[in-house]
């Protein structure tokens, strides 16, 4: 009866070594995708990281939930192929961003202003996605002299039609259990391998089922996506304020903007976003719908149309612009 235990627990330990050989493999190429891809400029706000890619007009390129610079460049990235240089921040909490005492979405449309100033950019046009749309849709108010268009992507912004996300409670024991898991990057990576369906629904918001029936490569950017977030301890303070703010977004003052919009969702994503898109482009000055029946959050299966679109859209509010005589930068 000894040895069979001791076998069991010999076995035992050799996949727990494994294991963690794996998670620190992962771990370590993660870590060096970021290597040397970004930039920090200290603007009043404090340090901001951020990155580029492209040439062309300049497109401020801001990422969503669990995200950085990486996230705007990869996600955003077929930008580039189309002709415009991304600028792409890590919000407040993510990377190599600190988070500033009781910043705000509108402190973090600042910020994105003075990083504009600082790199010599004085106009953008600017794409917000995810979390991400709401720190847009304030820089598009607070600064309007250097917003040329909002692409506001599957957007987690107010509307009135939209359930608020109740994970996004307030209570000092969620908030702890929230940081606790944001911290472990072995509990994050255990989770995207052990339960991959369930993280991509969780997290995510797109039915399993949608990106199973997308080709081996939009099922590939998925995946990516998902892994990407890691390592997600370096992303954590960002993460919770997103599951505040994008959770239960606050109603702005969208009659303000007053460059071209396009907003783009699916019905079926889970966050709710195609609410919250028809909400932003009825109530804003000039402003675009695009709506897919399926897709998700991710859009998967139209990423190719997205840029096309987005492309276009861009190239004529631009070319609108010149014909009134505004410039461009």
């Amino acid at each position: 009866m000894r040895y069979p235990i001791l076998f069991f627990l010999l076995l035992l330990v050799l996949s727990a070594a494994a294991l963690w050989l794996l998670f620190d493999r992962d771990m370590r190429e993660l870590e060096a995708r970021l290597h040397g891809r970004s930039q920090i400029v200290e603007t009043s706000i404090g340090p901001v990281e951020y990155g580029i890619a492209g040439d062309g007009h300049a497109v401020l390129a801001i990422h969503g939930s669990g995200g950085g610079f990486d996230q705007g460049l990869e996600f955003i990235g077929p930008l580039a192929e189309y002709g415009f240089r991304l600028i792409a921040p890590s919000r407040f909490g993510y990377l190599r961003t600190p988070a500033p005492e009781g910043f705000t979405l509108e402190s973090q449309a600042d910020a994105y202003a003075d990083l504009l100033e600082r790199l010599g950019v004085e106009k953008v046009v600017v794409l917000g996605g995810s979390a991400g749309a709401l720190s847009a849709m304030q820089f598009a108010i607070r600064h309007p002299q250097r917003c040329e268009a909002l692409v506001l992507l599957v957007p987690a912004s107010y509307a009135p039609d939209r359930r608020p996300n109740e994970s996004a409670a307030k209570s000092r024991f969620a908030e702890t259990v929230m940081m606790t898991a944001l911290r472990s990057d072995f509990l994050f990576w255990s989770a995207i391998r052990v339960a991959p369906d369930a993280m991509t629904r969780l997290i995510l918001a797109t039915e399993p089922a949608v990106v199973r029936g997308a080709d081996q490569e939009d099922q590939a950017r998925v995946r990516e996506v998902l892994r990407h977030i890691l390592p997600v301890s370096r992303r954590a303070k960002g993460l919770l304020f997103d599951s505040h703010t994008a959770g239960n977004p606050p109603p702005m003052d969208l009659e303000k903007i007053n460059c071209p919009v396009l907003a783009i969702s699916a019905e079926d994503d889970l966050y709710g976003t195609a609410a919250s898109a028809r909400y932003v482009a009825a109530s804003v000055q000039d402003g675009r719908l695009h709506l897919y029946r399926r897709g998700g959050h991710l859009l998967v299966g139209h990423d190719e149309h997205v840029w096309r679109t987005i492309s276009s859209f861009i190239a004529e509010a631009l070319a609108d612009k010149d014909a009134e005589g505004g410039g461009s930068s």
